[in-house]
């Protein structure tokens, strides 16, 4: 009888991109795993300068009927501000919550909030899809996004009718010196990965503009998920 390996990814060196402070959650089940895991963070979050308009939004959460989230750095910077200011989560419970992805919705759930859409796709069209019959004229909407998300979202939920206040509570870029990371890590075969891990379109587009006009060279033979 054949039995699975117990270390299906040995002698597979595999690259993850994740922000530093999360990347444990992909790098520690990769090397249970058996695969040699290469940790080069392509995006470093960075909370906006300011968390007055956040918190103000906060604290009229009665406001608002529906919250979405775009991703699990947004959740977990509302949930800090919450709770710093001591509010209390039995507040939000009326909330129709919109969470961009699984690990967005497990992100909110643990603070003990529940998720009534998780769309099919994590993009900005699939959520107007996912709210279409949910989003009526003069519905109150809380988005907490990045700083350089698109307004396709905002701007399809205000021609529902929406009333819609935008938080763009973080700001993401390439961490220092990531350029001369990848650089030596793909100049010798003997470290050049095997696959590299993208968790988010922030930390694809930024390991493209990092590697530069070489992409397809240095990515040849390389497995991007």
């Amino acid at each position: 009888m054949h039995t699975a390996s117990p270390n299906p990814f040995r002698g597979w060196r595999i690259l993850v991109t994740r922000a530093s402070h999360q990347s444990f959650g992909l790098s520690d089940p990769l090397r249970q795993l058996g695969a040699e895991v290469i940790e080069i963070p392509t995006i470093e979050i960075r909370w906006t300068t300011s968390n007055t308009r956040l918190d103000e939004v906060l604290i009229k959460i009665d406001h608002y009927d529906t919250l979405i989230l775009t991703s699990v750095n947004g959740a977990e910077i509302l949930f800090e501000r919450y709770n710093h200011l001591g509010l209390n989560i039995a507040d939000m419970q009326h909330l129709m919550v919109v969470a961009i992805g699984p690990s967005t919705a497990a992100a909110i759930q643990s603070e003990g909030v529940g998720v009534s859409i998780v769309p099919k796709q994590y993009v900005a069209e699939s959520v107007i899809e996912a709210l279409t019959g949910k989003i009526f004229k003069d519905s109150r909407v809380l988005l907490v996004r990045a700083k350089v998300a698109r307004d396709v979202l905002p701007d399809e939920l205000r021609k529902m009718g929406a009333q819609v206040d935008v938080i763009e509570a973080y700001e993401t870029r390439v961490p220092e010196g990531t350029r001369e990371k990848l650089e030596k890590l793909f100049a010798d075969a003997a470290t050049k990965p095997h696959v590299i891990t993208f968790t988010s379109s922030s930390t694809a587009t930024n390991f493209l503009s990092s590697i530069g006009e070489d992409a397809r060279e240095l990515l040849e033979g390389v497995c991007c998920q």
